[in-house]
């Protein structure tokens, strides 16, 4: 009997107190093939019989579940760990910098798994699992398993139609798909897999026998993906608060009447006797209009040395934005340690759009008393290709996640 991916799991209060059953169903390994319970149990290097009964291989999953896929800190190794706290912006209390103990303690204040989440993961692997592999294996593992992919081939649409597949291509060489075994990476060459450990801090497996190295690789995508989905909505959270800074100085260097002329042209009612900070606020409310005004004569009227201003506060920012993201096109520059790289770049573009964003308010502001006489169509050109920008990264990460 084949596990098929496409089964739900079956919704029902768990019964008190059984580990890793969660409040809206079973475990996700209750319907998992004893091939891929076994597989499981050997990817965590938990002694089993192997002529183990299908119930037995499930109670032994059962028993490690928390401690290996829950709160998988429990045994990771100091550096490891620090890593984590780096990555999510703190540091490991004085004296406790190669106390494991400790250092788990601190980990756990900031970690997101938990048994609901990480039992709706394994219950849809498709949605994870391709999330570290590179656009050429995507490719290859397309081409290999026939599935069609719309030109260009872009990453969203590469992820796309593998996900969608994903069980079509199980079925086609009769394999499993809750966790796949090696199937799965046949399309990798063995420098391929060993890049993989290489790109993320993790040690080669040794022996660096294919086997075992696909062995890790499974054990610790899940781990892999958090990890990117984390970077993901930091730099998109940088892209946004850069946005909004950046608008925000346009806006202030309107005076009260182009602002009035905007928001008639606009349909947005501006009460009577509205003052400057009430118009402004009355602005940003409708800042999404903002965007998509690219004819607006109001923001025609910006001056050339504002326009300047604010086009090299969004090139500055979306240099940073792209550097922090461009690894996740590739995934071969994305993260150089087990955590924190990727996410630093990520805060490094939050910084520099801060920076950016500051000195562009701050230049907008100096020149606002010239802008309307030095308005030009070119200022208003270099306005909406920005704000497209920036408002089209942020989309992309949205999209990615």
């Amino acid at each position: 009997m084949r596990f098929s991916f496409a089964s739900t799991v079956v919704v029902a209060l768990a019964a008190q107190g059984t580990v890793a059953s969660t409040w809206f169903g079973k475990p996700a390994y209750n319907k998992w093939h004893e091939t891929e319970l076994d597989r499981w149990l050997s990817d965590h290097s938990i002694p089993h019989p192997k002529a183990a009964d299908r119930k037995d291989l499930e109670n032994l999953v059962k028993t490690h579940w928390n401690d290996k896929v829950v709160n998988p800190y429990s045994s990771w190794d100091a550096q490891t760990l620090n890593n984590y706290l780096t990555a999510k912006g703190q540091q490991a209390k004085k004296g406790t910098e190669k106390n494991t103990k400790s250092l788990a303690e601190q980990v756990k204040e900031y970690w997101t798994e938990t048994e609901d989440s990480a039992n709706q993961a394994y219950g849809n692997v498709r949605d994870w699992i391709f999330d570290s592999w590179t656009d050429s294996q995507l490719k290859a593992f397309a081409d290999k398993h026939g599935i069609p992919v719309p030109q260009p081939r872009e990453r969203d649409s590469l992820l796309k139609s593998v996900r969608e597949n994903y069980q079509s291509a199980a079925n086609k060489v009769s394999e499993t798909t809750a966790y796949p075994g090696n199937w799965l990476y046949a399309s990798w060459s063995d420098s391929e897999l060993k890049a993989w450990f290489d790109e993320r801090g993790y040690p080669v497996p040794q022996p660096s026998s294919r086997d075992k190295m696909i062995a890790e690789i499974r054990r610790n995508s899940r781990q892999a993906s958090l990890s990117l989905q984390s970077t993901y909505a930091s730099a998109s959270s940088s892209a946004k608060a850069a946005q909004q800074s950046l608008s925000d100085a346009l806006l202030d260097s309107w005076s009260d009447s182009q602002i009035k002329e905007w928001a008639d042209k606009n349909g947005v009612k501006v009460p009577q006797g509205s003052k400057r900070n009430e118009l402004l606020a009355l602005a940003r409310k409708h800042r999404a209009q903002l965007y998509g005004d690219s004819a607006s004569a109001t923001a025609a009227s910006a001056s050339a040395s504002a326009a300047s201003a604010y086009g090299a506060a969004t090139t500055a920012a979306g240099n940073e934005y792209a550097q922090a993201t461009n690894g996740f096109a590739g995934y071969t520059n994305w993260i150089k340690a087990q955590f924190g790289i990727a996410t630093d770049n990520a805060a490094s573009a939050s910084t520099a759009a801060t920076k950016s964003a500051s000195s562009a308010s701050a230049s907008i502001s100096k020149s606002s008393s010239s802008a309307a006489a030095a308005a030009s169509k070119s200022a208003q050109s270099g306005y909406d290709a920005a704000a497209a920008s920036a408002k089209s990264a942020t989309q992309a990460v949205k999209n990615e996640l």
